[in-house]
C-alpha cells in the first residue's frame, strides 16, 4: 500500500471536510423543517416522473415538480420524502432514510412506485440516472477510513436497473492516471454523469489531495484520468460538454466556481455565477443549467445560468434543491 505525504493526506482531509461540512450542514437544514408532507387527497394531482414540460425538486425532503413555464407557480409534493433525487425517461432515483441513522437508494417508476431499494452506508449526496432511464448512481459520505484523520470519505456506486448487476462502489476499478496504472488506498469517487451508451461515464476521483475528472467504462471495470480539478461532472444533453464545479485556485477551502468543459478542445469557460456552487448542476437544456443555493438561513434556492457564460443568475425555484429536467 502506497503511504501518503502528509502535504497529500492534508489535501484529502481538506477536501473531504469542507464536502461533509455542506453536506452535513444541508441535512441540519432540512431535518428541522416540518413534518414530512402527506399524498395527495383523492382528485388532487399527484407527482409523476413521466416525461413533459416539468421540472423535479426536493420541497422540504419531499419529492415534487413544478411546471417548466412557471417554476415559481404552484408547486405538487409527494409524501415521499427523499434527500436527493433525480429522474429521465420514467425512471427515477431517490435517497431515502431507511431507518434515523440509515439511508437507501431507491428506484422509482414514473408513479413513484418502488422498483428497487439498495441500502447504503453514510450521508447522500450525489444521484444520477442516465438519460435511457436505465443506469442509476449515487453518492454518499461514510466514516471510518483509516487514511482520513477526518475519519470520512465517499462511497459511489452504480445500478443497471434492467439487469440488476449492482456496483458497490467504484474503487474496485483500475485506474489509469497520466497514461500509467495507478492504485492508492486513498482513492474516493463522486458525481457521475452517464453518456448516451449507459456503459461510459464521467466521475470525480480524488488522491494524493488531487481531484480529477475521470472517464469510466463499466463493462471493463476501468477509469482514466483527464483532467485535474473538475468536481460533480454533468454530461450536456448533447454530449459535448461537462457542467462542473471548479475550485477556485484549486483549492476547495475557497469555494467552486460553476464552469463548463467542452470535451472536444478540453477548454473551460466559467459561468455568471461567481457564488459557490457546491452542487452537480443538472442541465435544463443544451443551452442553461440548473444548481441549488443556499441561503444564509441554510434554506436551498435552484437558480438556472446560461452554460457559455454569458447573462446571469435567476432564480427558478425558490425553497428546493436537487433539481432536475423531467426528461
Amino acid at each position: 500500500m502506497t503511504v501518503m505525504s502528509t502535504r497529500a493526506k492534508l489535501g484529502v482531509v481538506v477536501a473531504s471536510a469542507v464536502l461533509l461540512g455542506a453536506v452535513a450542514a444541508g441535512y441540519a437544514a432540512t431535518a428541522a423543517q416540518a413534518p414530512p408532507t402527506p399524498p395527495p387527497a383523492s382528485g388532487e394531482q399527484a407527482v409523476t416522473l413521466a416525461p413533459g414540460p416539468r421540472l423535479l425538486a426536493i420541497t422540504d425532503r419531499h419529492v415534487s415538480t413544478v411546471a417548466a413555464t412557471d417554476p415559481a407557480g404552484p408547486r405538487t409534493v409527494a409524501g415521499l420524502e427523499c434527500l436527493r433525487v433525480y429522474a429521465a425517461a420514467g425512471t427515477g432515483v431517490c435517497l431515502k432514510p431507511e431507518t434515523a441513522w440509515s439511508y437507501q437508494v431507491v428506484v422509482l417508476d414514473a408513479t413513484l412506485r418502488q422498483t428497487r431499494a439498495v441500502s447504503v452506508p453514510g450521508l447522500p449526496n450525489r444521484a444520477r440516472v442516465s438519460a435511457s432511464g436505465r443506469m442509476v448512481s449515487w453518492t454518499t459520505f461514510v466514516g471510518g477510513d483509516s487514511y482520513t484523520s477526518s475519519g470520512f470519505s465517499t462511497r459511489t456506486g452504480i445500478l443497471d436497473t434492467r439487469t440488476g448487476t449492482t456496483v458497490a462502489s467504484l474503487e474496485e476499478f483500475a485506474i489509469t492516471r497520466n497514461g500509467r496504472s495507478y492504485r492508492n488506498a486513498d482513492v474516493n469517487y463522486w458525481g457521475v454523469t452517464f453518456t448516451a451508451d449507459d456503459n461510459s461515464f464521467y466521475a470525480t476521483m480524488a488522491t494524493g489531495g488531487r481531484r480529477y475528472l475521470v472517464r469510466g467504462d463499466l463493462a471493463a471495470r476501468t477509469v482514466e484520468t483527464l483532467k485535474e480539478n473538475v468536481e460533480c461532472p454533468s454530461l450536456s444533453p448533447d454530449g459535448t460538454r461537462l457542467a462542473f464545479k471548479e475550485a477556485v485556485d484549486a483549492d476547495p477551502t475557497k469555494g467552486w466556481r460553476l464552469s463548463v468543459l467542452d470535451l472536444s478542445s478540453m477548454r473551460v469557460t466559467a459561468t455568471a455565477e461567481v457564488r459557490s456552487v457546491d452542487d452537480q448542476a443538472a442541465w435544463l437544456d443544451d443551452g442553461k443549467l440548473a444548481y441549488a443555493l443556499r441561503r444564509d438561513d441554510g434554506e436551498p434556492d435552484v437558480w438556472s445560468v446560461p452554460a457559455d457564460g454569458s447573462g446571469t443568475p435567476a432564480l427558478v425555484i425558490p425553497g428546493a434543491e436537487s433539481p432536475s429536467p423531467l426528461t
